[in-house]
């Protein structure tokens, strides 16, 4: 028998296939234990009082009350991480999008064809999500202090730096849809930067998302073009199944799309993003580790910061998972580590404090 207790999953969706295959895979963990499983939003809110299970598992699409209103029921009379279920449709990625802002902890999209009800594909994303949504329990664990950049480790570079930052790369996974919803309204319509932003998201994802961060920016936000200039004040969100890169074409930086490496753990991939950025701007680069499971983006934040450029990772008290800045922080690249909602400032506070190249 293991030391730790085992993880308590509520089930909850009103197909009888998919809450079986569902518990199904969550219980071939041997630490998983699946408590129960609900049919319905009120079945599933009387399950929790009873059951109070670790984590919660929640279709989007149920009827009478529907897995939006059920998940804020949940936040307000028992919250605990919850883990949206969702179809790939493009009104299920909005209501998807709706719950990471009312409180989910993440989501799994299930792409299921007209022929098949083959789900298995899932299981690995689902097992990590709610082994990271148990963990999270809590915010800031004491296993993990949160740790304060020592100013000693600047180095020269950094310490003496006179030239502004000339483009913001952003990585964020777990966490970060909402993330981005708190920090890009900040920017001013004149930003003088160009944001590049790499967020873990499947196909289908990703063209919604950009669309709704543009109704609540200022700056304009879309999905990148591959060949497309790189311009002030626009925010560029990497599209699913793409990796994302800068390059000059003559004088000029553009967006490289592309598939390659296919074999990269994530496809796209932050770590690729912010290695062409360190290429392309050197010291001028500004890259951004935020919020997400694993340690995507710690390499790609070492090149800028050899580069001599400027780092900010999330600090862990404001992270729905520590993990992606946490691997910075260990790798002692990140320039500063702020809360969330000083990322805005820290960042105008560069262009403005710095000298133009």
């Amino acid at each position: 028998m293991n030391d730790h207790p085992d993880i308590r999953v509520l089930v909850v969706d009103d197909s009888a296939f998919m809450r079986t295959a569902l518990t199904r895979m969550i219980q071939s963990e041997a630490d998983f234990q699946v408590v129960g499983a609900a049919s319905s939003g009120s079945d599933a809110l009387a399950k929790i009082h009873r059951l109070d299970p670790d984590v919660v598992t929640l279709d989007v699409q149920m009827p009478g009350m529907d897995g939006l209103e059920t998940l804020r029921q949940i936040m307000h009379r028992f919250p605990r991480p919850v883990i949206m279920v969702s179809a790939v449709t493009e009104k299920d990625a909005e209501i998807t999008f709706n719950a990471l802002s009312a409180g989910a902890f993440d989501y799994v999209p299930k792409q299921m064809s007209s022929t098949s009800l083959e789900i298995t594909h899932i299981r690995a994303d689902l097992i990590s999500k709610i082994r990271a949504a148990s963990q999270s329990t809590g915010a800031c664990s004491s296993k993990h202090p949160v740790r304060k950049p020592p100013r000693s480790a600047k180095s020269p570079t950094q310490a003496f730096r006179t030239v502004a930052p000339a483009i913001v790369a952003i990585a964020t996974s777990t966490g970060g849809p909402k993330a981005l919803e708190q920090i890009l309204p900040c920017f001013p319509a004149d930003f003088s930067l160009p944001i590049l932003i790499v967020q873990h998201m499947p196909a289908g994802f990703t063209t919604t998302f950009a669309r709704r961060l543009h109704s609540l920016c200022k700056v304009d936000v879309r999905e990148a073009v591959h060949g497309e200039p790189v311009r002030p004040a626009v925010a560029y969100i990497c599209p699913a199944g793409r990796h994302m890169r800068v390059q000059y074409t003559g004088s000029q930086v553009q967006i490289s799309l592309s598939t390659d490496p296919a074999d990269a753990l994530h496809i796209p991939s932050a770590d690729i993003l912010m290695e062409s950025v360190a290429n392309v701007y050197r010291n001028r680069a500004l890259g951004v580790i935020m919020t997400g499971m694993g340690c995507d983006g710690a390499e790609g934040m070492k090149d800028i910061y050899r580069a001599g450029g400027l780092t900010l990772g999330q600090d862990e008290n404001t992270c729905t998972v520590y993990s992606m800045p946490r691997a910075c922080a260990e790798r002692g690249v990140l320039t500063q580590i702020v809360p969330l909602l000083e990322i805005p400032a820290e960042i105008l506070h560069a262009t403005r404090q710095r000298k133009p190249a």
